[in-house]
């Protein structure tokens, strides 16, 4: 993986997290990074995208909750989830590509060609 993230655990339902994501793999080119995520049995989804020119772009699962955001100098990402709910239990991936996407097209799972291992995150009820 050339994606790093951190910051996953345990929490109950209403309490906050907030994932990280060093990508150490994409420099000063314009980048696009994002969070999916994976539950039991389940396909890998999108979470939410931000782009070089920081753009922001949320699931409606997760829009008013959750928070993106890019510190482009250290190319890093962060995702501050807040009021977890149960079914956001999941494996979250960050991803990322060298370019642009916009509106439900940064929900295109293969535009990404760098991806994390993914993080554990469970809300419990």
């Amino acid at each position: 993986a050339q994606l790093a993230e951190s910051g996953g655990g345990l929490v109950h339902t209403g309490g906050s997290l907030e994932l990280s994501c060093a990508a150490s793999a994409l420099t000063s080119s314009p980048f696009t990074l994002a969070w999916f995520r994976q539950a039991p049995g389940k396909e890998r989804v999108f979470v939410a995208a931000t782009t070089r020119s920081n753009s922001v772009y949320y699931a409606d699962s997760v829009r008013g909750r959750f928070t993106i955001a890019r510190e482009n100098a250290r190319a890093s990402v962060s995702l501050q989830m807040k009021n977890l709910k149960p079914e956001d239990t999941a494996v979250y991936y960050c991803a990322g590509f060298v370019g642009y996407c916009s509106g439900t097209g940064c929900g295109d799972r293969r535009l990404y060609n760098l991806w994390g291992q993914g993080t554990q995150v469970t809300v419990s009820s």
